[in-house]
């Protein structure tokens, strides 16, 4: 290892490499990474990205060093999302070749922090126990060989990016449509001008300016204080909903014409149904915390249900194993099958203006009847047995149907509850859903006491 070049094992998180910038995250780190993946990936060409942090491209440069001072050349596109990222790589190496993928990004999370969203060719990340405890073990040896250097070419993306999202819901379909965008000063701002030249839309624009420095709000769609100014701008300009993104623009977060904030399974619920109009019979994929709406909603509609793990990595597998025409988590990463099974929030947008469009109807309406339980936000409690929490909660209840899918999920006939654990915290994440508000607090309150015990 080069003087000066160090790395820390716990950068190297479940789905991406994060920390802290300047510190955690340094231009040494950033060219122990590049090297670490070449020679991971046995990659012919990685494709590279970064965010607009400020120390976004400094680390980009240092990246792309580690690469091809590995013999491995290296597809530049510069300024990208993270989902024009995956489509940009899983395009890149769709005839074929040895490939991979790197984001300088650190998503939704504050200025001062950074990393690097790790792809195979496929879009598909490189996350705990597919790939990156190995990237992370060659990284922390640092035990490379110099080789003669890659070859550096620079590509853009995006027309191709929203062309095939044209190709999906074609102008036609959308009508005059009213939306407030807002993208918090992340990299959503990069995409939508041309999106919504795209689609001819009459458009309010909040926080489009690249800043590194988030200065109106932290740029995280499920927070209350970033969708402020997002629910002021509908009110005042009677616009017919309004959409957040986070960081990267890999989440999506849809507020309607009154102001409320439509929750992420429900956002999925309407997807599905919306894709299953598409491509009738079709494979749905969603997580274990989600509503029963969507079972629903995908049974109703023709479709099958496929439910998985938490996290957009076991979602995008098991739509890619299915053929699955989508796939949406509570956490609001929505994932199409015709964009190579990958994120592609743009598209969402798209296909709730061709709904409403087509129903002549407010998006509150379209959403209500998606709304008919009442569903706890998701809860953590810091515990110091997680394990022992988890198995009273499956002996308290074991008179209902009992699913291990991801932590435990007990199903009665009136409500149900998910608990799973943390991978990196003493922390039980709770979830719990029924018919009536009533019951929802009365059984919250229940669970609850149980797993405070521990």
């Amino acid at each position: 290892m080069k003087k000066g070049m160090e790395i820390k094992p716990e950068i190297f998180k479940a789905y991406d490499v994060r920390g802290l910038a300047g510190s955690e995250i340094n231009e040494g780190t950033a060219e122990l990474v590049g090297r670490a993946l070449a020679k991971y990936s046995g990659a012919e060409r990685i494709l590279v990205a970064r965010d607009m942090r400020l120390s976004s491209p400094s680390l980009l440069a240092a990246l792309i060093r580690g690469i091809v001072a590995s013999g491995v050349n290296v597809v530049d596109i510069g300024l990208a999302t993270n989902p024009l990222f995956y489509f940009a790589v899983s395009e890149e190496f769709k005839n074929g070749g040895k490939g991979a993928g790197a984001n300088v990004t650190a998503s939704h999370n504050p200025k001062e922090y950074n990393g690097f969203k790790i792809v195979r060719e496929d879009g598909t990340p490189l996350g705990e126990g597919a790939g990156m405890e190995e990237v992370r073990d060659l990284a922390v040896a640092g035990k490379f060989v110099d080789r003669p250097a890659g070859k550096i070419v620079k590509k853009d993306p995006l027309k191709n990016y929203l062309d095939r999202i044209l190709a999906i819901v074609p102008r036609r379909e959308i009508g005059d449509r009213h939306v407030v965008f807002d993208p918090g000063n992340g990299m959503a701002g990069l995409t939508l001008p041309a999106f919504i030249g795209t689609y001819g839309l009459q458009s309010e624009n909040l926080f489009f300016d690249l800043d590194g420095n988030f200065p109106n709000h932290v740029p995280n769609p499920v927070k209350e204080e970033s969708l402020a100014a997002l629910r002021k701008k509908i009110a005042e300009t009677k616009a017919e909903f309004g959409v957040s993104f986070d960081g990267d623009a890999d989440r999506v977060g849809f507020v309607d014409e009154l102001g409320n904030f439509v929750r992420g399974d429900v956002m999925t619920a309407f997807l599905a149904k919306e894709m299953l109009r598409r491509s009738p019979g079709s494979w749905i994929v969603d997580t274990v915390p989600c509503s029963r709406t969507i079972g629903e909603v995908v049974r109703a509609a023709g479709g099958k249900l496929e439910t998985v793990r938490v996290g957009s990595p076991f979602v995008k597998y098991k739509m890619r194993a299915l053929g699955a025409v989508f796939g949406g988590e509570l956490s609001m990463h929505f994932m199409f099958r015709d964009m190579n099974y990958l994120e592609a929030p743009e598209l969402a947008v798209a296909v709730v203006m061709a709904a409403l469009q087509r129903e002549k109807k407010p998006f509150s309406e379209l959403v209500r009847p998606l709304l008919k339980y009442a569903k706890t936000p998701e809860t953590n409690f810091s515990v110091k047995d997680k394990d022992a929490a988890l198995e009273a909660l499956e002996n308290k209840y074991s008179d209902g149907k009992i699913s291990h899918t991801d932590g435990v999920r007990i199903d009665h006939p009136s409500w149900w509850f998910s608990a799973r654990t943390s991978n990196t915290e003493p922390v039980v994440r709770l979830n719990l859903e029924a018919e009536t508000e009533e019951e929802m607090k009365a059984r919250l309150a229940e669970v609850s006491e149980i797993i405070r015990s521990f």
